[in-house]
Formats: structure tokens, sequence, C-alpha cells
């Protein structure tokens, strides 16, 4: 719901503790440039998100009396980091760094206020599907059957990854819903990578003076560790979807003569539900090949539509940006679904040059989805590695948005990997010559 006004400034005192300034409107920053925002660019702040506060920064807000875009340097910056299934429209608005302020850790950080006693954030959901909402999480339960699943399985170290790691270490929504038994289930396989993400977020070398939120799997697991429990899955789970490729590995497709054989003997065991790829998509004749062994969708992954500006933040080795865009279009050739995972950063995503490079990726590979995630990322540091100090006007993350439906009407929006029967929604949109024509 939005605010029926504007939404106060938040800033932060020494201590962290945070508070409203009544003399100034939040605000919301766009690349370099801060703008005054609208009631319609706020809802009330999802729950399961989070609140922060940023050293060494510090806030701007609107000052109605003036009509001056005013900076507090006695206060500390603060921003959201919004829950699943929520896009950003603006980053957190603040400047004047002060010497020796840390590089912000690999979090989106969204413009935030507070009205009414409620906190309010610049974003929108994008997504309805409930995998990811707190609320469906019972920690105490979760960590009772990971437990258990685990005794049950000794020998298999990827579900002692996903349990002890993943599940309770990291509490990271795709393993506790896989040891739920419901929707979607990661398999990690890569202990290796071939890009060289500036904010990977289970490998940072020294020099970025970044700490990855998580360890990255140290092991290559064997086909039938895999096969082990994702068909259970695939089986006995409500809106099943299996997903090689997490956020605790490197590259899938390094290994893709193994994801091959294991999609291959899982599809002998059940031809339910949906079998993913998350990659970078650096191999498209290695995508090509699971395609043919039975995988069903694909979600590459990308900062931008723009070769220069994918080239400068993933450092690929040994692949290039055309690879990513041909493996999209593989995918789409078998009639299996292509999503983009799509790093939305407001002032470069909404770049009307930005704006045109994707649509001309969209036609090209006949996309199926968008997934509008936030980017995890310190905007300044970002900007800086890339070289990038000017930037013009972008047009907005909504308009981009908007214009996208009304030009692929067929295009789905969301954040998550759909399950079979959003697929078959979706894909019943197209034109009759459009559609899927894949033997089953």
């Amino acid at each position: 719901m939005h605010p029926n006004r504007i939404p106060y400034m938040v800033f932060a005192d020494a201590e962290g503790n945070i508070f409203e300034d009544t003399r100034y409107e939040a605000v919301g920053r766009s690349g370099y440039n801060v703008y005054p925002l609208a009631p319609e660019d706020f809802i009330e702040l999802p729950f399961g998100s989070d609140l922060f506060t940023l050293p060494g920064r510090r806030p701007y807000g609107y000052n109605p009396v003036t009509g001056e875009m005013d900076i507090r340097e006695d206060v500390g910056a603060v921003a959201a980091l919004n829950a699943p299934a929520y896009t950003q429209l603006y980053m957190a608005a603040f400047g004047t760094e002060e010497e020796g302020a840390p590089t912000l850790p690999l979090y989106a950080y969204t413009a935030v206020g507070w009205l009414d006693g409620k906190f309010y954030t610049a974003a929108l959901r994008v997504d309805p599907d409930i995998r990811q909402d707190l609320e469906h999480f019972d920690q105490d339960r979760i960590v009772e059957i990971t437990k258990e699943r685990i005794a049950r399985h000794p020998e298999n170290r990827l579900i002692r990854h996903l349990g002890e790691n993943c599940s309770m270490r990291y509490c990271c929504p795709a393993a506790r819903n896989f040891f739920l038994g419901r929707w979607e289930c990661p398999i990690p396989v890569s202990p290796a990578c071939n890009s060289n993400c500036l904010g990977c977020i289970s490998y940072q070398p020294d020099e970025h003076d970044l700490t990855s939120p998580q360890d990255r799997l140290d092991f290559i697991p064997s086909v039938a560790e895999i096969v082990e429990f994702t068909v259970p899955h695939l089986e006995t789970a409500e809106r099943p979807i299996v997903s090689f490729g997490q956020g605790c590995e490197g590259e899938p497709l390094l290994v893709w003569q193994l994801m091959r054989d294991a999609i291959r003997e899982i599809r002998k065991h059940t031809s339910r539900g949906i079998i993913n790829l998350n990659t970078n998509g650096s191999k498209p004749a290695a995508v090509e090949e699971l395609m043919k062994a039975g995988l069903n969708s694909i979600r590459v992954s990308t900062n931008s539509a723009r070769e220069a500006i994918y080239t400068a933040y993933y450092l690929p080795n040994n692949y290039s940006f055309a690879d990513i865009r041909e493996s999209s279009r593989i995918v789409r050739k078998y009639g299996g679904w292509a999503s983009l995972n799509y790093f939305t950063f407001p002032g470069m995503t909404d770049q009307q040059e930005e704006y045109e490079a994707l649509r001309a990726w969209i036609r090209y590979a006949d996309l199926s989805m968008i997934q509008w995630r936030n980017f995890n990322i310190d905007p300044d540091w970002y900007l800086g590695k890339l070289g990038i100090t000017e930037l013009t006007e972008g047009i907005g993350i909504r308009t981009v948005m908007q214009r996208l439906r009304s030009e692929f009407p067929h295009l789905a929006f969301g954040y998550f990997n759909p399950p079979e029967e959003i697929q078959a929604r979706w894909n019943a949109k197209r034109q009759p010559e459009e559609r899927d024509t894949r033997p089953s």
C-alpha cells in the first residue's frame, strides 16, 4: 500500500539508532543523482526486510520549505534491504563519505522513509510467489527436519552441504524449502568459476576489501548424490523445480557433463517438474547438450544488456558476451524457458541505451522472462570499478517495465524461477506461430 504523502527522511545516530527528521522528505538516488519522490514510489517495508546504517555516509533529504535538496552532515544514512520478490525503484540517497569509510557489504541499498508509525521503501513487488516470504519459515522446525534428513543420508555430501552450510548456517531460502519438501530445490555442483565478478557472493580476492557473504562449495558431487534427493523432490513437492547453479558455488557449466548425466538419470525416474539451470551462460554448446538431455529452463545472470558494462563487471575468462546471448537463444530454440537474472541498478538499468540493448536481446533470443533482481553492491564502489564518473538521466525503472510490457506482452516478469504451470500460462500468451514446438 502506498502512503498518503511522502514519508519523512530517516537517519542513524552514532549508536545505530534510527530516527525520522520531519523537516525533510525522503528522497531516492538513481545513478549519481538524487531525486524527490512521490507517494506512489513507496510501499510499506515488506515483512522480512532489513534496515542498514551506512558507515561514513550522510543522508539527503528534500526540504519542502526551501525547495532544496539538503545533506545532513551530522548523522548517518540508512537504507533498506527489501525482502525477496521486491525490486527497488530508487537507491538510498547518501553522499560525503568520510575518509576511510569502508566499502559497503554486498547487499542492495534501497531508499527508505518513515510515516505514521511505519517504514516505507521505494520498491514494488514483482513476483507474487510466496516461496521466500519469511512468514512461511519456522526456523526451529527447519533445523529439526534438516538434521533428520542429514542423518538419513549420511554418505551424501551434497545433502550435508545443503543442510549444515546452506540451511542451518546461512538460512538460505532455497535450501530451507528443500528440507521442507516444497517448491524449488537447489543443486550446487561446481567449486570453480570462469567469471571474476566484482560482486561475487562466494569468493572475493583480498584486494577488494570485501567479504563474500557465504562460502563456496569445495567438492564436485556425483550423479548418484544428485539423483538421491532430486528425484524424490520432483515426485512429491508442490510446484517442483530443481536448480543447478547456486550462490554457494562457481559456474555449473564447467561441469556440464555431470549435469547432463544427472539430468538423464533424473528423467529415467520421473518426468514431473522443472529442471532448471542458473548460469552465466558462457558455454552455448554445452547448453545445447543439456537441452538435448532434458533441461527445461535456464536463467542467465547479467548486470547489463550492453557488452562493455557486462565485461567490466564479470571479467570473463575464455568466453564472451555473445556467448551468453547465444545460450539463451539456444534454450528457446529447443522450446525451453529462458530467463534473464537481471541485476537492477537505478540509473544504469533505466538508461535509454541500456533499454534499447535489452529490447534487442529479448528479440534476438525470444526471451521468456525477466527476473528483476536487486543488485547487491556498493553503488559508488561499483561505478568506480567500472570507471563511470557521469551518467545520463535514466527513464525510471518503472517506465522500463511498463514499456517492455507494452511491446512484449508475452514476456513474464518476476523474481524467481517459475514452476511448470506458470511457464505454461505465459507461453499460452504467445501467438500460435511463436509457441513452443519442442516434442513432448
